[in-house]
């Protein structure tokens, strides 16, 4: 059983071995090839991702969504307060702190 992984072991590292020797040898072709591998699934990567959802049409939803009165009214609330706010901070006077007081 052990003699037997060893063998396929052996195997595999000769046919690794063989190959690397061969991709070595053609550094040319193998640049060239990974460039095409890597166009080609970054051209689906980017069809994916980019082309197909510009197709698609999102859907509209069926029925809008309710809107709550009351809360409408206390956003709008906070919304004044804090404009009115801004607006008082121009008119206060603040000290300078880089000047130095005696």
């Amino acid at each position: 059983m052990f003699k037997f992984r060893q063998i396929k072991l052996n195997k595999i590292k000769g046919f690794f071995k063989k190959w690397l020797r061969v991709l070595g040898e053609n550094l040319f072709l193998t640049s060239l090839s990974l460039i095409l591998i890597s166009l080609i699934i970054g051209s689906f990567v980017f069809y994916k991702y980019s082309v197909l959802v510009e197709e698609r049409e999102p859907g509209a939803a069926s029925k809008p969504l309710p809107l709550k009165e009351e809360k409408i009214r206390e956003i709008l609330k906070i919304w004044e307060t804090r404009q009115k706010n801004f607006e008082e901070a121009d008119l206060k006077m603040f000290p300078d702190p880089f000047k130095l007081t005696k």
